[in-house]
């Protein structure tokens, strides 16, 4: 039977009213898609906390900026918090970051205000300025989200074990596939891509993948999605226990996932990332960016910008993908001002 794509039949994302979009995506299981890094699209906890959007003082005197995050098991919420000690260390600007669902919560907070910077995936960012490709933002799109700047690549990985057979993507064909938290980036990114690959037949399983990794070594499912800059924690946990395979994108397929969208790039896992895969990986990835509202100041978003690129050797966190030489590499939406200002 052919597969029935969950963007359409999941009508329940969608909502009259883009201040709705944070409270939904808080809601579709963990709420994360593998944007959020190491943990693979587990998606932290939801968040906690009520964002200032920007106005507050303290009582000090300081601005305080809300920068929402990622899980706190990925990479998103640490990689944030080394921004927030390079932005504090730089100008008078006090960083509040909160632990998140990731892109599709994230985009959410900027549109209502409750958040003034975040880190999310540049397609969910294309989605949701287009008002396409999630429920949540069909013909609902979120006019004021910004970009900034892009950051590193999200690697997207087909993870399964060696026992199940499958080496190709064609394999997949009659297979049961996690693809990632219902309404996250991850599963959008995962459905596209099966139906760029021309895989119509599967039974789709929606879980983070901490809980997909338990799924693969019960068989209980044959694969998993994780969007995410590897090394993925996870799936290298896994590897230390299960002899894993990662299913290479490439040749007509890869071109095939390349026409689907403009935002997919090609991508490459090295030999060596995980235990028992010595060879190179051929795949796609979408890209990790940071950003901001459109009402917020030009002279606040420039600072800020500033800070961050001024002083990458601060950072320790995807440093050799992090550079202002690359910043707009795959921007899929408009910049903010203050980030045009900045790079020129």
């Amino acid at each position: 039977m052919a597969h029935e794509s969950p963007l359409d039949r999941r009508t329940f994302l969608a909502t009259s009213g883009v201040a709705g979009i944070a409270a939904l995506a808080g809601c579709t299981g963990t709420g994360g898609d593998g944007g959020d890094g190491g943990d693979g699209g587990d998606g932290g906890d939801g968040g906690s906390g009520d964002g200032d959007g920007g106005s507050g003082d303290g009582g000090s005197g300081e601005t305080r900026l809300s920068w929402h995050a990622g899980g706190t098991g990925g990479t998103y919420f640490p990689l944030s918090n080394e921004f927030k000690q390079v932005i504090e260390s730089n100008t008078s600007f006090k960083i509040q970051v909160q632990s998140t669902g990731a892109s599709v919560e994230n985009v959410g907070s900027l549109a209502s205000g409750d958040a003034d910077f975040a880190l999310i995936q540049n397609d969910v960012a294309y989605f949701a300025k287009n008002g396409t490709g999630i429920d949540a933002f069909k013909d609902n799109a979120v006019e004021n989200l910004r970009g900034v700047a892009t950051l590193y690549p999200e690697t997207i990985t087909i993870v399964t074990l060696a026992s199940t057979g499958i080496s190709e993507p064609a394999d997949l064909e009659g297979k049961t596939i996690n693809t990632g938290d219902l309404g996250s980036g991850t599963q959008v990114n995962a459905v596209q891509i099966l139906e760029a690959l021309g895989i119509s037949d599967y039974t789709e399983q929606n879980a983070g993948f901490s809980t997909a990794a338990d799924q693969l070594k019960n068989g209980d499912i044959d694969a998993a999605f994780v969007v995410g800059g590897w090394p993925v924690g996870a799936i290298s946990d896994l590897a230390t226990t299960n002899d894993v395979e990662i299913v290479s994108i490439t040749g007509d397929d890869r071109q095939a996932v390349l026409d689907a969208a403009p935002f997919y790039a090609e991508d490459t896992i090295p030999g060596g990332t995980y235990n028992g895969i010595p060879e190179d990986r051929e795949t796609v990835s979408v890209q990790a960016m940071i950003a901001t509202r459109a009402e917020l100041a030009a002279d606040t978003v420039e600072q800020v910008t500033a800070a961050i690129f001024d002083n990458l050797g601060d950072l320790t966190i995807k440093t050799q993908f992090i550079t202002k030489e690359s910043a707009q590499d795959g921007m899929s939406i408009d910049l903010h001002e203050g980030a045009s200002a900045y790079f020129g």
